[in-house]
């Protein structure tokens, strides 16, 4: 089977438009593509993305793990395991790590969870 040859026809709307004019569209139509993959990303999240984020945060895979258990017992991963500790340490005046070392350890969790009573985000 031949494949018509159609570039004539599809091009059509395109061949006035500059450089300039094609590379806007070009990122236009990218945008339009990627919009749908950042919502979804904003949405819905995973134990597996929130221990990257986590890992990425220069947290260990293990300490990773107790953080994201940590958030599943106590309903906080629609916050995101990177933001409650990242909240956590701004609300205690801490830095990041320290602050997700005590959630590691057991401590601080009801604070944690107080920070997002409410739907506060």
């Amino acid at each position: 089977m031949k494949r018509e040859d159609d570039f004539s026809n599809r091009h059509e709307h395109l061949k006035d438009l500059t450089d300039e004019q094609l590379e806007a569209r070009f990122w236009e139509l990218a945008n339009k593509l990627v919009d749908p993959l950042l919502e979804m990303g904003k949405e819905y999240t995973s134990p597996a993305i929130e221990r990257s984020v986590l890992l990425r945060m220069g947290f260990s895979s293990i300490e990773a793990k107790a953080i994201v258990e940590g958030c599943v017992e106590r309903s906080l991963m629609c916050y995101g395991a990177g933001n409650v500790v990242y909240r956590l340490a701004k609300a205690k005046g801490m830095d990041i790590r320290p602050a997700g070392l005590e959630l590691v350890n057991g401590n601080l969790w009801d604070e944690a969870a107080d920070l997002f009573k409410g739907g506060n985000e």
